[in-house]
């Protein structure tokens, strides 16, 4: 398997180069191939607890995912929401989703944390200790549920 190093830094660490390699993975998979119908650039990339996730190959990241601190978060403790999970085509089935929500695991494990999953991913994060809950729901004109996962320390 190629490299699967994780890189995770906050808005103001990341380069130009940085910025273009998930910014281009996310619209190819999220507009291009899903033809999601919700914008995605919104303001939530640019706050200073944002945490960006990626693992990149020769044709740049290949894998990607954000961490949000959210203190309004809506489902019990939870105030870190893990969202646009991504992973491009040519490199789905090597487990780089997994790589970088054990990378997630291991910055913020011991935190409660939230994820709007698309339905057919819900497995994945299953495998992680996240656990539904509520009804499934449209988002981005795509099928979502909810999922939440205890923190280490709140499940002992």
């Amino acid at each position: 398997m190629p490299d699967c190093s994780v890189v995770r830094k906050s808005w103001g660490e990341l380069t130009t180069n940085d910025l273009y390699s998930f910014l281009k993975l996310r619209t190819d998979v999220f507009y291009l191939e899903q033809k999601v119908d919700d914008e995605e650039l919104d303001v939530r990339d640019l706050e200073p607890g944002t945490e960006h996730y990626w693992i990149s190959d020769e044709f740049g990241a290949a894998a990607y995912l954000r961490v949000l601190v959210d203190e309004t978060a809506s489902h019990l403790d939870a105030h870190h929401v893990i969202g646009r999970v991504v992973v491009r085509k040519n490199r789905r089935g090597e487990g780089l989703a997994k790589v970088l929500l054990q990378a997630v695991l291991d910055a913020h494990g011991s935190d409660a944390m939230l994820l709007h999953a698309q339905v057919y991913a819900q497995s994945l994060y299953a495998k992680s200790g996240f656990e539904a809950f509520g009804e499934s729901y449209a988002e981005a004109g795509i099928d979502h549920i909810s999922m939440y996962r205890a923190g280490v320390a709140a499940a002992r």
